[in-house]
């Protein structure tokens, strides 16, 4: 365990370089997350590629976005496209 807190039903697991997050009750469904800048201890690197690109590579696919990154902006921010069974995939830059 290298984060959380087990009385608010999350916890994040590290077991070698794999990183697990578990949240019992915060998403109506299956979410599988992508932290764009961050390592696999969650510490910034000093080269990534920025959200916003992924988000243009995404669209440049002919894929749908359920939510979008501001591509006015640096810095934090998020997309979210769902799966074919429903479930969300988020790239969450926190850098």
């Amino acid at each position: 365990m290298v984060g959380g807190e087990i009385a608010q039903n999350w916890l994040i697991l590290r077991n070698g370089s794999v990183t697990v997050g578990l949240f019992q009750g915060m998403f109506e469904r299956n979410i599988l997350t992508f932290n764009p800048g961050w390592d696999n201890t969650a510490q910034p690197v000093a080269q990534f590629t920025d959200v916003r690109e992924h988000q243009r590579q995404l669209k440049a696919r002919g894929l749908a976005l359920a939510s979008e990154a501001d591509e006015n902006t640096a810095g934090p921010a998020s997309l979210m496209l769902i799966d074919p069974d429903g479930n969300p995939i988020l790239r969450d830059q926190h850098v």
